[in-house]
C-alpha cells in the first residue's frame, strides 16, 4: 500500500486475523466496525493509530449550538438546548464519529477528570450544559495533546470550577475567619494527578515500615487551595459584577476562567515541598503555573494516570511491568518530552499484554454498560433518523444502563479504579473489578430489559423521539435460516471471535425455537418478521452473556 510501511508481525503490531483486529478495536474505539476492521487488517495497529492522530474531528460545542438555535427557533425562544443535546452529541460521535480513537480516549479521560450533569451546580436541564459540551471538546483536545496542557485546561474550565467549587474561590480573610475552599485542591491531587500514596514507576505503592507513604497531608491541601483563589467567570471586565455573576456573558459557561487578582491570596503557599513566596502584588497566573508544574513533574503522575487509562481501555489488572512501560512512555516519549498523550496511547495499545493472543487468568475487564451498547450499535451500523441521536439519559439502573455520559453520581466516577466486590473470588485473588461497582441484581436485570427493548424498538426507549436510533439488521437477517452462520457472524462482530462452543450451541438452539415459515408469494412480511426475531433473539443472548460483558 502506497505510503504505508507494514510492520513486522512478530512485533505485536500486525493482526494475524480479523479477530485480532476487532479485539484491538474493542480496546481502542467504542466498538469495531467493518470499515475499521478492514483498515486495521490492511495497515496494522501502529499505522492505524498514527492515522487516527491526523483524523479531522467534530465538536460537541458546535452540535450543542446548532441544536440550541434549532430549539429556540421552533419554540419562539422559549426552549433551549440542555443535557439532552450533550448526550445526543456524545452518542453521535461515539457511533459515527470519524475519529474513533480520540473519542474513546476522551471518554476514558472523562471518567478520570470527572464533572457531572447530575450535580445541581451544572444541572442536566440547564443551558449551562453548553459548558459540558466544551468540557468534552477539551478532553478530546487533551486525548492527543500533553497532560500538562490538559491539567491546566481542566483546572480553568468553568464547569469544573462550579463542580469542585473553585470558581469564585476567594482569598483568606483573617478578620472573618474565611479560608479558601479546598475541594479542587484536594481532588486535583487525589484524582487528577498524583493519588493518595507514593508510587513506584510500576504503580506499586512505596512502603515505609510496611505501610504506604502518603503523597500529601492536610497542610498541602490548605497551601494548594490558596493557589486556586481569584479565578472566576470569563470576562474582559474584572470587577465584582462579573466575579459574583451579577452580570454575565454567553461565553462564560465554556470559556476558560480568568484571573481576578484582587481575590487571589498573597500569603505564602506551601505544598508538596514547594513554597510560593508571599506576593506584594497578587499574581494568580504565576501561582497557578508553579502549582501545576509541581504536580506535572511529580513522579506519581505517569503510573497513576497510565494505569487508569490501561484499566479503561484494556484490562483492570495490568501487571506492574505493563504499568511501568506505560509510565515510562509518559515520562519520556522517546524525544525527551514528558506527558505526551500520543506516546501513552501507543504504549497502552501496542504493549505485548494488550496484543498477546494468550489470555491469562485475571486478564481483561468488564465492559461498562455504555460500551456494550456502543459496540452493538457500531457493529450493526446504527443510524439516527433525525441525525440528532436523541438517546437521552440512561442512568436509571432498574430499566436502563445505570450509567449515562457525563452523569456520574460523584467526582469518583461511576466506579473506582480500585473497587473489589466484598467477599468475592476476585478479592481473594487480589484483583480489582471497577465496573462491578454499578452491577447488582437490579442493574443487571435493567440492562437485560434495556437491551431487549432497544433491539425491538431502537433508542431512546420512550418519548417523542422513541426509536430514532436503530441498528441495521439486514446483513444478519440474510443468515437467519442458518443459525450456525448467524452465530458466527455475531461472534465475529461482537465477541472478537472468542465465543465458546457452549454459548454458540445455546444461541443456535435458541434461534431454532423461532420458526421461519416457508416462503410463498404472499408471506414475505411474515418470513421477514420471523428472521428478524431470530436475529434479535440471538443478539439478546449474546449481549447478555458473560462472554460478551467481559472484554478480553
Amino acid at each position: 500500500m502506497a505510503g504505508v510501511t507494514l510492520p513486522s508481525k512478530n512485533l505485536n503490531e500486525f493482526p494475524g486475523s480479523s479477530s485480532d483486529s476487532t479485539r484491538f478495536l474493542t480496546q481502542a474505539t467504542f466498538g469495531p466496525t467493518d470499515g475499521d476492521t478492514t483498515r486495521v487488517s490492511q495497515i496494522g495497529y501502529r499505522a492505524w493509530i498514527e492515522e487516527q492522530f491526523t483524523k479531522p474531528r467534530s465538536y460537541h460545542g458546535t452540535f450543542w449550538d446548532s441544536e440550541n438555535a434549532r430549539l429556540k427557533a421552533a419554540s419562539g425562544g422559549d426552549e433551549t438546548a440542555n443535557g439532552d443535546q450533550v448526550t445526543g452529541s456524545f452518542w453521535k460521535q461515539a457511533l459515527t464519529g470519524g475519529d474513533p480513537l480520540r473519542q474513546r480516549v476522551a471518554f476514558a479521560l472523562s471518567e478520570i477528570f470527572v464533572i457531572s450533569m447530575a450535580d445541581g451546580s451544572i444541572d442536566y436541564y440547564d443551558d449551562r450544559t453548553r459548558g459540558v459540551a466544551a468540557y468534552l471538546d477539551m478532553l478530546g483536545d487533551g486525548a492527543f495533546g500533553n497532560y500538562r496542557t490538559l491539567l491546566e485546561a481542566v483546572a480553568l474550565q468553568p464547569m469544573m470550577g462550579r463542580y469542585l467549587s473553585h470558581l469564585g474561590n476567594e482569598k483568606e480573610d483573617p478578620e472573618s475567619g474565611r479560608l479558601p475552599d479546598e475541594n479542587f485542591a484536594r481532588e486535583v491531587m487525589q484524582l487528577f494527578s498524583i493519588g493518595l500514596v507514593q508510587l513506584n514507576l510500576d504503580g506499586t505503592p512505596k512502603l515505609e515500615g510496611g505501610l504506604p507513604i502518603p503523597t500529601y497531608a492536610p497542610a498541602d491541601v490548605a497551601g494548594l487551595a490558596k493557589v486556586f483563589t481569584g479565578f472566576g467567570w470569563y470576562s474582559t471586565t474584572l470587577n465584582d459584577e462579573y466575579w459574583y455573576g451579577w452580570k454575565s456573558n454567553t461565553a462564560r459557561n465554556y470559556r476558560s476562567m480568568v484571573a481576578y487578582p484582587q481575590y487571589h491570596s498573597t500569603s505564602e503557599k506551601a505544598f508538596l515541598g514547594v513554597a510560593i513566596p508571599a506576593q506584594v502584588e497578587p499574581d494568580p497566573v504565576t501561582s497557578l503555573r508553579v502549582a501545576l508544574d509541581t504536580l506535572y513533574y511529580h513522579p506519581n503522575v505517569g503510573p497513576f494516570i497510565g494505569k487508569q487509562l490501561i484499566q479503561r481501555l484494556v484490562t483492570s489488572n495490568p501487571s506492574p511491568a505493563y504499568v511501568e512501560r506505560v509510565a515510562s512512555a509518559f515520562n519520556n516519549n522517546g524525544a525527551g518530552v514528558r506527558g505526551d498523550m500520543k506516546a501513552v496511547i501507543r504504549a497502552i495499545l501496542l504493549d505485548p499484554e494488550a496484543r498477546s493472543s494468550t489470555i491469562t487468568a485475571g486478564y481483561g475487564k468488564l465492559r461498562e454498560p455504555i460500551l456494550r451498547i456502543t459496540a452493538l450499535m457500531r457493529a450493526l451500523n446504527a443510524k439516527s433518523t433525525t441525525g440528532r441521536f436523541p438517546v437521552g439519559r440512561t442512568d436509571d439502573p432498574s430499566y436502563s444502563l445505570a450509567q449515562s455520559p457525563m452523569f456520574s453520581p460523584s467526582v469518583f466516577n461511576f466506579f473506582r479504579p480500585g473497587f473489589t466486590p466484598p467477599n468475592s473470588a476476585a478479592g481473594d485473588a487480589g484483583l480489582v473489578v471497577p465496573e462491578l461497582q454499578i452491577a447488582n441484581e437490579v442493574s443487571m436485570a435493567g440492562y437485560a430489559n434495556f437491551v431487549g427493548y432497544a433491539l425491538s424498538n431502537g433508542l431512546p426507549l420512550w418519548g417523542s423521539s422513541k426509536g430514532d436510533v436503530k441498528p441495521d439488521y439486514a446483513p444478519l437477517m440474510a443468515l437467519a435460516n442458518t443459525p450456525s452462520e448467524l452465530v458466527e457472524r455475531i461472534n465475529a462482530k461482537l465477541l472478537n471471535g472468542q465465543m465458546s462452543d457452549t454459548l454458540k450451541a445455546a444461541i443456535a438452539n435458541g434461534v431454532l425455537t423461532i420458526t421461519v415459515p416457508d416462503a410463498t408469494a404472499t408471506n414475505k412480511a411474515a418470513v421477514d418478521e420471523a428472521k428478524l426475531n431470530r436475529v434479535r433473539f440471538a443478539l439478546l443472548l449474546a449481549l447478555t452473556s458473560s462472554e460478551f460483558i467481559v472484554q478480553k
